[in-house]
């Protein structure tokens, strides 16, 4: 669902409510449990009025004391009873609903990570991360209290109906001439503070969207003295989030009034009736305070079934975003009967390759070209041409349209995914680090990577000294996105990354690019060590790494325009050899 969408959906699907309950079937027994000691409880605090008129009647009045304590130690016994039983009750939901949350929560969980690449593509950060957070938080008391409490409530009135109706009809009659008004007041009061808690979800997802941009963005955002104007777009976005709040506390504040009102007014009635007609002993003083009580009990469950509406409201609005989510199902789906990949050993060929992000607009074009085993491949070309679009399809983070693209003359889309990433390492420019310690982000906790493989990686890529200089050396914490470290230092931990894993197939898109002076010479002395005997395709600018290929791929628009050693095309004079005639002179006029 779009953000444009989703602003102007009002209509509550159930069928998503229908979904979410089935969440709940691994837990029938303790759902049983729960609603057998609802039925039991809910009898128990409308026998407490009924027991005290009879007190007062029998007792009371007549100055019965001895009979008057047995009713005393009755409805003691009621109210530990009802308490103890709304103790374990309470346990009972809550342990359900956590469960059933961890369950959705690991569901969403499990889901995202299956997901395409193409999906992070078109869907902000800050809209997902929302939907695993506050909007399956948003369900927790639906499962904790929700859906048994609304039994509850109306076997609550059913018991206080009987109750009254069994002790005096026209009294009962008074009391619920006024509910239709309470109807009334609680169908306005759902349908206003549905639509502002709606609306209030939306605004948390915005916040959150914006706040994700804002802290990944905080440097561009400095360097470009944008501080205010930042300022002002999230001010406007709180602002409205608590005038939204602000609307749905004006809601509550009139409506709850309005009830207490109401049943005001219906004990006002019954005093009035009462006042004619106790002296002709039809009503007595047991059944006045009776009444009282049961007018009290009455309109307590009706306001809390309009909140527990509410609270199902915004479940189900949730529960929508939760399954809209779910729902997703943009994958690169292996193929039926898919092979597990065991090692490189002939080589990788692209056949006739097109590739479209959006299906419409042409990314890749007939792109033909193949890598031998333990051949190193070079792919050039402008900003756009199309360099990076052949490592995602290599990859499997994205799915081409036509073509093929096969390996040990087996299409990729015969080889199971996980198996073919498993013999590929990618080093990236914009490296990605976890806030962990050194050595778990060069094993990323695999267990066929030892701490000694880890240590062997450093010393053998050139990052072993500068990693013991650390703090805490190989378990220093390098925080969110590797912020103790410099560019250049995350850039040399991806290499060690990528040499720890001993691939069979080894990609650097860009991976020199950011990389200082000093690194650079130390990448120099191992990256030979890092590509030899190694199948490799190397995206680069600089004329180090290019030279070093076996054969290089020259791109242009998506196209496949030269192909061959770096003097083969230097004396070819195309569009390489205007490539490197321009960052020839680009070094010379920056020297």
């Amino acid at each position: 669902m779009t953000q444009e969408q989703d602003d102007v959906a009002t209509k509550v699907d159930y069928r998503h409510m229908r979904r979410l309950l089935g969440f709940l079937r691994p837990y029938r027994k303790h759902i049983v449990g729960a609603v057998a000691l609802t039925l039991t409880a809910t009898v128990l605090g409308p026998l407490r009025p009924k027991l005290t008129q009879m007190a007062i009647d029998n007792h009371v009045v007549l100055g019965d004391t001895s009979g008057l304590w047995v009713f005393v130690a009755v409805i003691m016994g009621v109210l530990v009873l009802q308490g103890l039983m709304q103790y374990f009750l309470g346990l009972t939901l809550t342990w359900i609903g956590q469960h059933v949350l961890l369950d959705i929560r690991t569901a969403l969980y499990n889901h995202v990570q299956g997901l395409a690449v193409r999906y992070y593509d078109t869907t902000p950060i800050g809209r997902i991360v929302t939907r695993v957070t506050s909007d399956v938080e948003s369900l927790n008391e639906l499962f904790s209290q929700g859906i048994v409490s609304m039994i509850a409530d109306v076997m609550t009135l059913v018991w206080i109906l009987f109750f009254m109706l069994s002790t005096s009809v026209k009294l009962t009659g008074l009391t619920i001439v006024i509910l239709p008004f309470l109807l009334i007041a609680s169908f306005v009061f759902r349908s206003k503070v549905r639509r502002v808690y709606a609306k209030i979800r939306r605004q948390v997802a915005r916040m959150t969207t914006f706040m994700n941009e804002f802290v990944t963005g905080i440097s561009v955002v400095q360097l470009f003295r944008q501080e205010e104007r930042m300022s002002r777009e999230f001010g406007a976005i709180n602002a409205e989030h608590r005038n939204l709040q602000d609307r749905s506390v004006f809601y509550y504040a009139t409506f709850y009034p309005v009830v207490e009102l109401l049943s005001m007014t219906a004990i006002c009635i019954v005093l009035y009736y009462a006042a004619g007609h106790i002296a002709t002993g039809e009503i007595t003083i047991g059944i006045i305070i009776m009444f009282f009580q049961y007018t009290e009990q009455f309109f307590r469950p009706v306001r809390d079934l309009s909140e527990r509406y509410n609270t199902l409201q915004s479940s189900v609005i949730a529960s929508e975003r939760i399954f809209n989510l779910l729902d997703a199902n943009q994958r690169v789906e292996d193929r039926q009967g898919a092979l597990d990949f065991q090692g490189l050993h002939r080589g990788i060929e692209f056949q006739n390759v097109h590739f479209s992000y959006d299906g419409t607009t042409p990314i890749l074009r007939d792109v033909s070209f193949n890598v031998n085993k333990g051949e190193t491949v070079a792919i050039v070309g402008a900003t756009g041409a199309g360099k990076s679009s052949i490592i995602n399809l290599l990859t499997r983070f994205y799915e081409f349209q036509s073509g093929d693209i096969v390996i040990d003359g087996t299409s990729i889309r015969d080889w199971k995914q996980e198996s073919v990433r498993q013999r590929i390492a990618l080093v990236m420019q914009d490296v990605f680090l976890f806030s962990r310690s050194v050595r778990d982000n060069i094993s990323m906790s695999r267990p066929n990577i030892s701490s000694n493989d880890v240590v062997d990686a450093a010393k053998a890529i050139g990052a072993y000294d500068f990693i013991m200089k650390l703090p805490e050396g190989f378990d220093t914490n390098v925080r969110e996105r590797g912020a103790v470290l410099s560019v250049g230092q995350k850039q040399l931990l991806s290499f060690c990354r990528a040499f720890a894993t001993n691939p069979d197939i080894l990609i650097l898109d860009e991976a020199t690019s950011n990389i200082d002076t000093e690194s650079e010479q130390l990448i120099e002395q191992s990256i030979s060590k890092l590509l030899a005997g190694r199948t490799s395709i190397v995206i680069a600018h600089r004329l180090s790494t290019i030279k070093r290929a076996h054969r290089i791929v020259v791109l242009h628009k998506g196209e496949v325009v030269e192909q061959g050693s770096h003097d083969e095309l230097l004396q070819l004079g195309g569009r390489y050899a205007k490539l490197h005639e321009l960052q020839f002179a680009t070094e010379t006029t920056a020297r």
